[in-house]
């Protein structure tokens, strides 16, 4: 095999996605897909590829370091994807602790785990950590996130990311270790957990159920398809300068009032419903502590640079999203 990825957090919703790219697209790669399996997991993502010859999983916690180490040593790991985090801002709100333990000290341990297989030769190696734009902070209205961004995390999740972050470019200055880093914006597609905002608002409308809306809905996010960020992070794996940071973005922000009243538009239509009528379900409530009003990326560089940008204009991406839920619904029976 040309490379033996470690693909963490593989069984997520954005990482199932790049295991599903990188199987199907390398042949000549080895893919090993390492996943603790907590409930935002789930092996019925890649149930496509599960029997392909160049993929394994290994169920394992990236902060059991020598287990870790020992997943490295004996698969000849050379390079790593690196996604498997807590991501759910609300949940870290309530329990930072299990953030700063897997965001943090599970990067950590895969970081040495690398230092110390590859024995400080980094020829043919590559540490990829996968980030977000929350760990910029929030931005004013004519602002956008770039690469030299300074960091201005205000939530525990944002503050673990940012820390991951750190420890990456740290390991690539003190020991020399080739790491890339990319900054993403909002993701949405198929199987993504219904705890966030796109997937919880598809199938409350689905079941009639109230649609929660923090203060007036006036925070702003950029949203982006999850293949297209799939297709970016395999152009940075193959064509980013190493020691480098990249911003991915949809160049497509969304007030939350106005993404929510189109999400409801595109539903009932997919239903069969009065276009609009589920607006009755939107209910507004007390806003989250440190909810940042907008986030936008400038992912110029990335197109610039590597040539890479946006395949799906919002609504095509939108309506795919839905369709898949609608189509899919023993999948949203089981994980709930």
């Amino acid at each position: 095999m040309k490379h033996n990825i470690l693909i963490t957090g593989g069984a997520g919703f954005i990482g199932s996605h790049v295991v599903r790219l990188f199987v199907n697209k390398y042949s000549d790669y080895k893919i090993y897909n390492l996943d603790v399996l907590t409930y935002a997991a789930n092996l019925k993502n890649l149930t496509d590829i599960e029997n392909k010859n160049n993929y394994n999983f290994i169920k394992a916690d990236i902060c059991d370091f020598e287990s870790v180490k020992e997943i490295f040593i004996k698969y000849k790991i050379n390079k790593v994807i690196h996604f498997a985090a807590e991501s759910h801002v609300d949940r870290s709100i309530k329990d930072p602790f299990s953030f700063a333990k897997t965001n943090v000290m599970g990067t950590l341990s895969l970081l040495q785990a690398a230092k110390e297989a590859w024995s400080n030769d980094y020829s043919d190696k590559l540490f990829y950590h996968i980030s977000t734009d929350e760990v910029y902070g929030s931005l004013n209205q004519d602002e956008l996130f770039t690469e030299t961004t300074k960091y201005d995390p205000h939530s525990p999740y944002a503050a673990s990311k940012a820390s991951s972050d750190h420890f990456v470019r740290a390991f690539g200055d003190t020991f020399g270790m080739p790491i890339v880093i990319s900054n993403c914006s909002n993701n949405y597609g198929p199987y993504q957990f219904p705890e966030k905002l796109i997937p919880l608002f598809i199938t409350n409308i689905i079941n009639n159920k109230p649609l929660p809306i923090y203060g007036k809905g006036e925070n702003i996010r950029d949203w982006l398809y999850v293949e297209d960020h799939a297709n970016a992070i395999d152009t940075i794996f193959h064509k980013g300068k190493l020691n480098e940071t990249y911003n991915i973005g949809g160049f497509n922000e969304w007030k939350n009032i106005d993404l929510i009243k189109v999400i409801i538009k595109v539903t009932d239509r997919l239903l069969g419903r009065e276009e609009g009528s589920s607006e009755k379900l939107i209910m507004h409530v007390r806003d989250r502590e440190g909810h940042d009003l907008r986030y936008a990326i400038d992912a110029t560089k990335l197109k610039n640079e590597l040539g890479w940008e946006p395949s799906l204009q919002f609504e095509e991406g939108l309506e795919k999203t839905v369709k898949w839920y609608l189509d899919n619904k023993y999948w949203i029976e089981k994980i709930q």
